[in-house]
């Protein structure tokens, strides 16, 4: 495994970290401000876990990471300089940028698309094509809204005989929950955890009918880029490097930074532990196997490019080097 091979083992994390930087860390050390997508949850974990461990500033850079009201609102404050680095799904980003919103993917940590149907475990509902005749839920004005018509397609099920029901967002989960819906089109690893504890779930998810948009990672603007290079070079690695040690059988110590971090939040240790265990296997994608963390495929964007264009949710044109650099990707 790559984790593995590259002996990332708890002794090995802890030595390269105090070794990186340790003259700067004396010094007045460059400060980055990161912003997630929202309140605190699974997902957070590499960012809360390097700031717990101190490996941000061992690496000779301090970081200030916050809470967020949504991916789209965390990328606004990103493209105007409010902050410095968002923590979004790129998907959204990509949109966002295609259309013209100056911001670019400097990581792709879970680099498989994670939309997907939460269905009943057990029900029988296993392909796209099963979901005829079923009632699903789905929010129009979200990211899947465009995505349905194309999901429906490549699974080979006939829109006329879906069911769709649009609800609010905030309401997607509950009608699942409620037995109202026999499905909801969602973030399938975020959802998944909670919808286990009254409707064990399972997922069909875009990616499995050959739709990927890449899930969730790090961006910044090319002022940022251009004026913190240094700092970045610092910062994106231990993200990278924190990933991979909470893969290689850390969990709970992720957990426990997020915790940490957030005292005052209500937070059920057990979900947070869930969504970094369902996100787990999106990390990798055939284009991505046997890189590290935080490497992004041409290929792959190209693939999101066109799904985009497809579904007129950006201009025709793009080229993936528009959308990414994997320059402080660590080898």
């Amino acid at each position: 495994m790559l984790v593995t091979r590259r002996t990332f083992t708890g002794g090995a994390i802890a030595a390269g970290f105090t070794g990186f930087g340790r003259h700067a860390v004396a010094q007045q050390l460059p400060k980055l401000t990161a912003r997630v997508d929202w309140a605190p949850w699974g997902m957070h974990a590499g960012l809360h876990l390097g700031v717990v461990k101190g490996w941000f500033k061992e690496a000779g850079v301090e970081v200030e990471v916050s809470d967020g009201k949504g991916s789209g609102l965390t990328m606004q404050q990103v493209a105007t300089g409010e902050i410095d680095i968002g923590w979004v799904q790129l998907g959204t980003a990509a949109i966002a940028r295609g259309k013209g919103m100056g911001i670019t993917s400097i990581a792709g940590l879970a680099r498989r698309g994670e939309l997907g149907a939460l269905v009943p475990k057990g029900s029988g509902l296993k392909t796209v094509k099963d979901l005829e005749g079923k009632k699903v839920a789905y929010t129009a004005g979200s990211g899947w809204g465009p995505l349905v018509e194309p999901f429906l397609k490549a699974g080979g099920a006939a829109r006329d005989k879906v069911n769709l029901i649009n609800v609010d967002a905030s309401s997607l989960l509950s009608v699942y929950l409620s037995g109202t819906v026999d499905a909801t089109l969602t973030t399938y690893p975020f959802a998944k955890p909670t919808a286990d504890r009254q409707r064990p779930s399972d997922g069909i998810l875009l990616a499995d009918v050959g739709i990927n948009l890449p899930s969730y990672g790090l961006i910044t603007t090319p002022k940022v880029l251009e004026s913190k290079e240094d700092a970045l070079r610092r910062f994106v690695p231990v993200v990278v490097r924190a990933w991979e040690y909470i893969h290689a059988g850390h969990t709970d110590e992720a957990v426990q930074a997020i915790l940490t971090q957030r005292p005052n939040e209500k937070l059920d240790a057990e979900i947070l532990r869930g969504q970094i265990v369902e996100y787990q296997p999106f990390f990798t994608t055939a284009a991505t196997k046997g890189k590290r963390y935080g490497w992004q495929s041409e290929e792959d964007w190209k693939g999101t490019i066109a799904v985009l264009e497809q579904t007129n949710s950006i201009p025709a044109g793009s080229k993936p080097s528009d959308y990414f650099t994997n320059k402080f990707i660590p080898n």
